[in-house]
């Protein structure tokens, strides 16, 4: 919704929502009272919107003036989630950008696409008022854009709770930015923006806000089920999270669920979610983003490839070896926060790694006992924690282990447990015995 106005904690109805029958009201109703106990605090950081110093700075680079967004937070997008859109459009240059959920992210995505190619953004609300005032607050900016309202009376085969009438779609997308429907529609309801993702272009991306919250963490791993060929990433640089997808395989085929028995389906999902309350799982006191060995597999992927990149360029005369560095600067420059290593340790080479989302940084280390090791530090979703766990590459041991937002990486050859070992001298809680 619109950003120019305040807006309350709750979300505005719905006049036009479609009426559901009993099954589907009961299902609705027990996932929010289940999803509202325990996503409180997701929803109260809803309400901050960044860094008053952040929201100028964006406006600042798309030479917009520090007035135009004045209200951030509540069930509008932050300043971490639009400087996503705002990068993306700069790196892609799309021609067609189609928005689920018109407001803040339309005048900046709407913005970006003048100063960044021209293409065309195609944005879609189910509140009809809120369709007239975006087009005007755009208006007043000299931004044209095509919004066009989008009542919630359709039904995804696939996903719980009402949909988007979605009419004039174009048939190949670069981007979708989903800020909609609201949690209070179902805590599932985005899963249904996968009826887009066919129309996803070669690179193309899938930008979803409220990442953080646990009903879209739920989406998330389903989505990395039903959609192989894109790579999804939690990625915490704002207050409510942001998952970024990008499309790499075009040969996959595209997801179908053919599923019949809708109505015993949605009273399944009512069952379902009465019986984690019982169990207590769905109210533990930190929701993970649900690990998976695949979550972890791009991110192994990289750490290797920067090994089998840092042992070549060992191997060749003309390249120049930097074994000095200046870890404050690193952080200052790519948000990358080094490990404190053994002091013992020699680091015979420091680099900048290109990564889908960001700069890593790869290091050369050699131990006292003259192992070489590699160490990978990106900001990445992993099932580690701050205990290292372990997985192989390629004859290699990699020992991965995370602390705050930072990913890290031990590689190389020999005894896992030795591997393991030496990685519990740089991870807070990864000591083993030798």
């Amino acid at each position: 919704m619109t950003s120019r106005d305040l807006t309350g904690f709750l979300p505005l109805d719905e006049a036009h929502a479609a009426q559901s029958d009993w099954p589907r009201r009961l299902s609705d109703i027990a996932w929010r009272i289940g999803f509202g106990a325990i996503g409180w605090p997701w929803l109260l950081a809803s309400l901050s919107g960044g860094r008053p110093a952040d929201k100028r700075a964006l406006l600042d680079e798309l030479g917009l003036p520090h007035d135009a967004l004045p209200h951030l937070g509540s069930w509008k997008a932050d300043v971490g989630f639009l400087r996503h859109i705002v990068r993306e459009i700069a790196r892609l240059r799309p021609a067609h950008v189609v928005e689920l959920g018109a407001g803040a992210s339309s005048l900046i995505a709407a913005r970006a696409l003048q100063l960044h190619g021209g293409g065309r953004l195609h944005s879609f609300d189910q509140h009809g008022s809120f369709v007239e005032a975006t087009r005007q607050w755009l208006g007043d900016h000299a931004i044209d854009a095509d919004i066009r309202h989008a009542p919630l009376t359709h039904e995804s085969a696939d996903w719980p709770g009402r949909w988007y009438a979605l009419d004039g779609v174009p048939e190949r997308i670069d981007l979708i930015i989903i800020d909609g429907p609201p949690w209070s529609v179902h805590p599932l309801v985005r899963g249904a923006a996968d009826s887009l993702f066919a129309r996803l272009s070669p690179n193309g991306v899938v930008l979803l806000d409220d990442a953080a919250r646990p009903g879209e963490r739920i989406v998330a791993r389903r989505w990395r089920e039903r959609w192989p060929h894109i790579d999804f990433r939690l990625m915490r640089d704002g207050t409510k999270g942001t998952l970024v997808g990008r499309r790499r395989d075009l040969t996959a085929p595209v997801a179908n669920d053919n599923e019949d028995g809708r109505t015993w389906r949605h009273m399944r999902r009512a069952a379902a979610v009465a019986a984690l309350l019982g169990i207590g799982w769905i109210a533990r006191g930190e929701l993970g983003e649900f690990p998976q060995s695949a979550q972890a597999s791009s991110f192994l992927d990289e750490a290797a490839a920067s090994r089998r990149t840092g042992l070549l360029r060992q191997g060749m005369a003309s390249q120049i070896e930097s074994a000095t560095f200046d870890a404050q600067e690193i952080q200052r420059s790519t948000g990358i926060i080094l490990p404190a290593l053994p002091g013992d340790w020699r680091v015979t080479d420091v680099q900048l790694f290109p990564t889908t989302d960001s700069p890593a940084i790869a290091m050369t280390i050699v131990t006292p006992e003259q192992e070489t090791l590699s160490l990978f530090a990106d900001k990445a979703e992993t099932p580690a924690e701050a205990t290292p766990l372990v997985a192989r590459r390629a004859g290699d041991v990699v020992a991965y282990w995370e602390v705050g937002t930072m990913a890290y990486a031990l590689t190389g050859e020999g005894d896992t447990r030795r591997i393991l070992h030496l990685a519990g001298t740089i991870a807070p809680m990864g000591r083993t015995p030798h």
